[in-house]
């Protein structure tokens, strides 16, 4: 049953500044949701009481005005009374349809069905509202959500009237447990699964939000970033082959750019530009985001970038670089790491948040412009690496401390 059901009566102001009365609307909210009713009738706003949702005044018309508005309010609530009465979904819509006289449509939604409707619509929409790695990180929200349904239920669609706090939750820890992924990962995940959730309450079609007492907060994680002296290292190593040399290469140059895999993946030749400044710039769009990132290159990058002109996948592909899939990237990176010394585990991504701090932030350039480097949609998600400067520098001045005591 609905929590809460309310309706009033307003003046619905005519475009026509010359009007005198304007229609009377009748306002339904159904847990928070409303709809509205046209009444047919008009009322001069210098007569109609807002509070009582009524005209004010004693005469046969205001009377008979009054009347009718009983008397629609009434039928409204024989309507709620209706859909109660055959078990149909108490909704603003739901009511207005029964007013009218017109039959309910039982129409079952699946929650497959609804997810992948949504992404097909969204597929139509890259380029145009939504960046690729958007519409990929939906397609794998569907893909797991899937898969769980098969794990728990040992079905490969569900009712969405089924999903409740105990589903959400026992996909959590499906995700968690199952799919191995961290909290923070997890949450990114349910957050994706919770739009389209959201989307079924907004048409009406889910009555209860399932996500309603369902807590969803990350957890700060602490980004980490190779050192001057360990980015140096890596850049002096003499490493016996040319796989992990050319991975060396790779991961050395999104220290110098900031760009994330999936970016130098695909980064093409026509790419790197001439810029304002006469220098050699990297324009080029996020596949996370779908925001520009325009990079002035430094002599680092560009030496890495003439190293490669002529490889034959770059060549044949039109790339910039020879680069292979992330998850075999990231194994040699591992290899790398033991072979220079150094005591991280080294991931692709650390390269990005390596141009954040040790190139950039921690040489003087301003968070702004590291800001737009990166391609970020706000400052905010920026200062996140502002934080681990304040960390290092914290422990660089506790040497300095102990000397003034």
């Amino acid at each position: 049953m609905e929590k809460s059901f309310g309706l009033f009566f307003f003046i619905k102001k005519s475009k026509s500044s010359k009007a005198v009365e304007h229609f009377i609307y009748l306002h339904i909210t159904v847990d928070g949701v409303g709809c509205d009713i046209s009444t047919k009738r008009k009322c001069d706003p210098a007569k109609w009481n807002g509070d009582a949702g009524r005209a004010d005044g004693k005469t046969e018309a205001v009377k008979s005005l009054n009347s009718y508005l009983d008397l629609i309010q009434r039928k409204v609530f024989e309507a709620r009374q209706q859909l109660l009465h055959h078990g149909h979904p108490v909704t603003a819509e739901n009511v207005k349809t029964v007013f009218f006289g017109k039959e309910i449509q039982t129409h079952k939604y699946m929650l497959m069905e609804v997810f992948k409707k949504h992404n097909d619509q969204m597929a139509e929409l890259v380029g145009l509202e939504y960046a690729p790695g958007t519409l990929e990180r939906f397609e794998t929200a569907y893909r797991h959500t899937l898969s769980f349904l098969q794990w728990k239920y040992k079905v490969d669609d569900i009712d969405i009237s089924k999903l409740d706090y105990e589903f959400i939750s026992e996909y959590e820890f499906w995700i968690k447990s199952v799919r191995k992924c961290n909290h923070n990962s997890t949450i990114k995940y349910l957050t994706n699964f919770r739009k389209v959730i959201n989307r079924c309450v907004r048409h009406g079609w889910l009555l209860k939000d399932p996500f309603a007492n369902f807590k969803m907060t990350l957890r700060e994680v602490e980004r980490i970033a190779l050192t001057e002296t360990e980015l140096q290292t890596l850049v002096a190593q003499q490493f016996p082959t040319d796989r992990l040399r050319v991975v060396r290469d790779i991961f050395l140059f999104s220290c110098y750019t900031g760009l994330a895999y999936a970016d130098v993946k695909k980064l093409k030749r026509s790419e790197i530009i001439i810029g304002v400044d006469g220098e050699q710039w990297l324009v080029s769009r996020r596949q996370k985001t779908d925001i520009s990132a325009r990079i002035p290159l430094l002599p680092a990058a560009l030496t890495i970038i003439d190293r490669y002109k002529d490889h034959p996948q770059c060549q044949g592909n039109d790339v910039v670089l020879p680069i292979n899939s992330n998850q075999k990237m990231n194994a040699y990176l591992k290899e790398i790491a033991d072979v220079c010394g150094i005591n991280k585990t080294l991931t692709y991504h650390i390269a990005r948040h390596t141009f954040a701090t040790t190139v950039t932030l921690t040489n003087g350039v301003p968070i702004e412009t590291v800001s737009k480097m990166l391609g970020h949609r706000n400052l905010r998600t920026t200062q996140h690496y502002a934080k681990i400067l304040d960390k290092k520098i914290g422990e660089d001045m506790k040497g300095l401390r102990e000397k003034f005591k």
